[in-house]
């Protein structure tokens, strides 16, 4: 069903795509809530997939636009960025994810979309690089070509996947098992990911672009946390704000890879997670930048803080 609609030149109006995922619904919530930046007016739209989840979605959130959007379906494309003039792009990790990327792209350029924000990943342009820097970067590229102005914000390693991946077992067993070493990781909250991207957002979107705006247009942000901490740092800042141990077990690559064969998860991508989780104990996942400080004017949330912010998820 088609979404025919006009936009104003001075109206922002904004596509979120993966909008109920673990970044993208952080994203749509800051930008609909009432201490947004965004002027009167404005519109957010949140593409999703997921029956299900827009029916939680449109439940929460009574004033946001909703449209369904399969990337094998150019027609479903062609509807969610009717009338959008800025982009928070956010696709799954796949194989082909470029392919999608290319189809939104053409659309966002024929609907004169006046910029991209891009959820990558830290490092995205190094060489050789990693699958799944690789694949970001191949979206990055398809962007750079398309002329649209945009701004790659590349993060690291989530906080939250300390509830989305190892949640149960920290519940249950009261451990975190990974292949990671000693290896540092400069672990960010994706709430301060999306305050980032909210400000960028945020801005204007007049004829003659205000400083807010083009200060942040063809920049690549490197986004994570203020420290670097190995797994086995993170298990004794959750053993004290939870109050009971946590202890951090490292497994070998074999260990892992049976287990997410267990978890169902594609052979190409368990050994992306292979890949990533060399690196990490090589020592080249602990670089730290002051991005999140930069832009917001505050530190990034600790560890600690999302432990507490959390702790139910952990309980």
């Amino acid at each position: 069903m088609s979404m025919a609609t006009t936009t104003k030149n001075n109206e922002t109006a904004i596509l979120v795509t993966g909008a109920t995922g673990t970044v993208g619904s952080e994203v749509v919530k800051r930008l609909t809530s009432p201490s947004s930046s965004l002027s009167s007016g404005s519109r957010v739209r949140a593409a999703v997939h997921s029956k299900d989840k827009a029916d939680k979605l449109r439940n929460e959130n009574k004033t946001i636009e909703i449209v369904d959007v399969d990337y094998n379906k150019p027609e479903t494309i062609v509807d969610a960025l009717n009338g959008m003039n800025k982009l928070f792009l956010l696709t799954l990790p796949t194989p082909n994810m470029s392919e999608f990327a290319l189809s939104l792209i053409k659309e966002a350029k024929k609907n004169d979309v006046k910029h991209i924000v891009k959820l990558s990943v830290l490092d995205a342009d190094a060489e050789p690089g990693i699958m799944i820097g690789r694949v970001h970067r191949q979206e990055e590229k398809i962007i750079e070509e398309s002329g649209i102005p945009y701004t790659f914000l590349r993060a690291s390693a989530f906080m939250q996947n300390f509830i989305n991946y190892f949640g149960e077992i920290i519940r249950t067993q009261n451990a975190i098992y990974h292949p990671a070493g000693d290896g540092k990781v400069s672990f960010v909250d994706v709430r301060d990911i999306a305050a980032v991207a909210t400000e960028i957002l945020s801005a204007k979107n007049n004829e003659i672009k205000n400083k807010q705006q083009q200060q942040h247009e063809y920049k690549k942000y490197g986004i994570t946390g203020n420290e670097a901490l190995s797994y086995s740092q993170a298990a004794e800042i959750l053993s004290n704000v939870l109050g009971r141990r946590i202890s951090y077990v490292n497994i070998t690559e074999e260990d892992a890879r049976n287990a997410m064969k267990k978890m169902g998860m594609e052979d190409w991508l368990i050994d992306a997670l292979l890949e990533l989780y060399s690196l990490i104990r090589s020592g080249n996942a602990s670089q730290t930048t002051t991005v999140v400080e930069q832009i917001t004017g505050r530190k990034p949330i600790s560890l600690e803080q999302f432990v507490r912010d959390y702790a139910n998820f952990f309980n």
